[in-house]
């Protein structure tokens, strides 16, 4: 049973004074240890206080330049980009709509520049880190690829980074197509599988099921297109790929 001293207990005996003394010998000790303690503590910070000092001064400056360089330097490098790329997004525009030698001539303005202002090679030469540098690399991807320079929009498109559930997919979707015509169908097929698993949408996921598909035939792997081909049917009966399934379902079980 527990048991606990009363308020203004004094002991009775002998033998519960010696027990009283030793607990106060005891705190006694503890108290002097702690105290030694944080002596030789204050001792040590007295003997580097400069260090210390120095230590607390680089974290600050460093706290007030990474908020500095935030507001002051990269956030109007961000802007100043985004209007730079404004005429190299006018020419890709104008590229996609266009068919034959003009539309290879806009890409290559959107690529380079035109009328003084920089294409999105410049903008990823010149505003490296921006937003609008990852986005140039993006669209620098595709004017390579549809004008036939298949290795340097694998380049550009390596070097794009997003977390959208579209042009995530689109950028590893168009390596995929990149190493397709370069005649290499193993590699295709691999980024077409990681293009159709990167998101789950109507848009790119049959998209790039169906490429895996048809890329599959072509490697003799007929259970993985039928495997790709039964999930569109399956999982996105109503996508504009849906209506393909059954041309390429019958080649994959014959």
């Amino acid at each position: 049973m527990a048991t606990y001293k009363k308020r203004g207990y004094k002991p009775s005996n002998k033998k519960d004074r010696d027990n009283s003394a030793e607990e106060e010998s005891t705190t006694a000790e503890v108290f002097n240890s702690l105290d030694e303690g944080a002596g030789k503590f204050e001792t040590w910070v007295a003997e580097n206080q400069k260090y210390i000092y120095v230590i607390l001064g680089i974290a600050v400056v460093a706290v007030i330049g990474y908020i500095g360089y935030t507001r002051f330097i990269h956030a109007p490098k961000q802007q100043e980009a985004a209007n730079e790329m404004a005429k190299a997004e006018s020419y890709m525009a104008s590229a996609l709509r266009a068919t034959g030698a003009q539309s290879d001539s806009l890409y290559n303005l959107a690529l380079n520049g035109g009328e003084g202002k920089y294409g999105f090679l410049d903008i990823i030469d010149n505003y490296g880190g921006t937003d609008a540098a990852n986005l140039a690399h993006y669209n620098a991807g595709f004017a390579y690829l549809r004008t036939g320079k298949y290795k340097e929009a694998i380049d550009q498109l390596e070097d794009f980074s997003s977390d959208d559930e579209i042009m995530g997919p689109l950028a590893t979707g168009g390596i995929g197509d990149a190493f397709l015509q370069l005649e290499q169908p193993e590699e295709a097929l691999g980024y077409y599988e990681k293009a159709a698993n990167m998101a789950s949408n109507s848009f790119t996921t049959p998209r790039f099921l169906l490429k895996a598909a048809i890329t599959a035939l072509q490697l003799n792997q007929n259970d993985k297109a039928e495997e790709y081909l039964t999930r569109i049917e399956d999982e996105y009966p109503d996508s504009p790929e849906a209506e393909k399934v059954p041309v390429y379902l019958g080649q994959a079980n014959s």
